[in-house]
């Protein structure tokens, strides 16, 4: 069976997460504080986290924050009773892949722990470069010169797939493909989630290189010139729409 970690301090809500996971053949270990939660996602290499805002001692985002910092691309799926959009925008922000609001229909968790879990066929060794950016496969790694940035795993299959585009359009599903394979249903947002989380990765990064969108037809990479009496690398955000 695949596991997961689950950190959640409801014990009945955990309770039946855990046997609607189950039932769908994914495994939860169940950590009932950030404290624990430290320590057992340290121990096992987990295929999702899913994971309360409110805990006991402190803020789920927090301890996402922590994990990201330690360098983990877990696939993250935040559960939540806030649905406003800054709270949407914050889980963003900390590395959230995924947001389930409270209340929740157990078939819909488990749709969406499942589509995180999904994992393209295998990644290819080859580096690839497109204007001032180099993905690196293998170390997970987009980087412009000595900056660098860690990738998800939806988020280095997408951008493999817009590189491999060489600045052609690439439409929408196939970047769903690209990122989630076929035969599950992908969540609403899930696309827009990885695309909104690499356009801050390559603006973190100071490179030129943009995902725009091209309306009707798809998405692709291209470079933004910078006038040359503009301010400074990070005032003009016009290709990300």
């Amino acid at each position: 069976m695949s596991r997961v970690a689950l950190i959640e301090d409801h014990v009945r809500l955990a309770g039946m997460i855990r046997r609607a996971l189950s039932a769908a053949g994914i495994e939860a270990d169940l950590f009932c504080n950030i404290s624990e939660a430290h320590y057992g996602v340290s121990q096992a290499d987990y295929a999702v986290l899913i994971i309360d805002r409110g805990l006991p001692d402190g803020d789920g985002l927090a301890f996402l924050r922590a994990v990201r910092s330690a360098g983990r691309m877990t696939p993250c799926l935040m559960l939540t009773a806030r649905d406003a959009l800054h709270d949407r925008l914050d889980g963003l922000e900390s590395g959230a892949d995924d947001y389930v609001t409270k209340p929740f229909a157990m078939s819909e968790l488990v749709a969406r722990v499942r589509t995180l879990m999904r994992r393209p066929a295998a990644l290819t060794a080859l580096v690839l470069v497109f204007a001032d950016i180099t993905v690196d496969p293998q170390q997970r790694a987009m980087r412009c010169g000595a900056e660098s940035a860690l990738l998800a795993p939806a988020e280095l299959q997408v951008m493999l797939c817009l590189m491999k585009a060489v600045g052609a359009t690439v439409r929408h599903s196939a970047l769903e493909h690209a990122g989630w394979g076929w035969g599950e249903a992908v969540t609403p947002n899930a696309l827009e989630v990885t695309l909104y989380r690499l356009r801050k990765k390559l603006a973190a990064i100071e490179a030129k290189t943009r995902i725009v969108n091209i309306r009707g037809a798809g998405f692709a990479l291209q470079v933004q010139s910078m006038p040359a009496d503009a301010p400074d690398r990070h005032g003009s955000q016009e290709g990300d729409i």
